[in-house]
């Protein structure tokens, strides 16, 4: 007996949404039936484009009226709290776009709302699903790097001043929520934590240094993971030309070196974990397309999502005791950021 499909409404139909919908669209037990953006023509656009039967300026309407099952949330990062509540209120599953939230309070409202409504709630960091984030994970819970040492990202971006100036929410705290690091970084941020089984400390430095923009340009942090291992994060949109995003995962018997582009070195002194390489590069061009199948799978199936609102926070945290970190002076313990 086939099932129903999922029925997805897009909240926002910025840069990002595109994503979303060609993911729904490639996903045969989805569709896309609604969009809302405040912008009419933008939405019109995008829903004849995206095939979409129903446009609203408000999300909130288009939760009353449309019938949909799940959102896509493709907005500004600091809104994104307020269109998850409307949709536990509506009971509606949601799939976030990075980052979860921008404050802390806000990514605990959404996850206790999503729980008390019975609804799915995730997030899309879909650099866990590329053929080197998966291989490399299996290999470190395979225990081929013996003791983790260094877990290491250098996360440097190039944004011009004209691209801050395009929104008036970029480079802002109040709804952009950080800068390099909470912007641009938070997927590479979100990779070593991933990798590294979670960050307990962080000393870190954050600035502009460049561009003319109330969050940071520039970020520097010394971390220490939940294993004992040590690691350094650095981020920025200021620098010219922009790098590929570089991870560094060094143990006592085992590296792995990756970018954007595929896998620099992997070397084992066992030879079996020396064969886990995988043939294809880093980076996961259907990442979204996964992301939403999955998402599909967790409401059907009644389970949680690949990335959870409790897993899709932790990037945030660590980022926010970061900030705190250049706030006050200090080594933050996570737990204990006031951020």
């Amino acid at each position: 007996m086939p099932r129903n499909k999922v029925r997805f409404g897009i909240v926002g139909c910025g840069v990002i949404s595109p994503l979303h919908a060609k993911g729904i669209a490639a996903c045969s037990d989805a569709e896309l039936v609604a969009v809302a953006d405040v912008d009419p023509e933008r939405r019109q656009a995008f829903a004849a484009e995206y095939g979409a039967a129903r446009t609203f300026a408000d999300y909130e309407e288009m939760m009353r009226e449309a019938e949909i099952d799940a959102v896509s949330i493709c907005v500004p990062s600091g809104m994104h709290a307020d269109v998850t509540l409307a949709a536990a209120k509506y009971g509606k599953h949601v799939l976030c776009e990075k980052p979860l939230d921008i404050r802390p309070d806000r990514m605990t409202e959404m996850i206790s709302a999503c729980r008390a409504a019975d609804v799915r709630l995730g997030a899309v960091y879909q650099r866990r699903v590329s053929p080197v984030a998966i291989a490399l994970k299996r290999a470190l819970e395979a225990g081929a790097f013996g003791r983790l040492v260094l877990c290491d990202a250098y996360l440097k971006y190039h944004r011009s001043q004209a691209y801050y100036d395009s929104a008036g929410w970029r480079g802002t705290w109040a709804v952009d929520g950080g800068g390099a690091l909470m912007n641009q970084g938070v997927h590479g941020v979100d990779m070593v934590q991933w990798l590294g089984d979670g960050i307990r400390r962080v000393f870190g430095r954050t600035a502009a240094l460049v561009r003319n923009i109330e969050v940071e340009d520039t970020a520097v942090a010394v971390v220490e993971y939940m294993n004992g291992a040590f690691g350094v994060i650095e981020g920025a949109t200021s620098v010219y030309p922009e790098r590929p995003s570089h991870f560094e995962i060094h143990g006592e018997r085992g590296t792995v070196v990756f970018d954007d582009n595929g896998v620099i070195e992997w070397t084992f002194a066992d030879d079996a974990a020396q064969g886990l390489k995988p043939e294809s590069g880093a980076a996961a061009a259907n990442g979204h397309q996964l992301f939403v199948a999955d998402m599909v799978e967790a409401i059907l199936d009644h389970r949680d999502p690949l990335v959870s609102g409790e897993e899709a926070r932790k990037a945030v945290d660590i980022i926010l005791a970061i900030y705190e970190s250049q706030r006050t002076g200090r080594e933050i313990v996570l737990g204990s950021a006031g951020a």
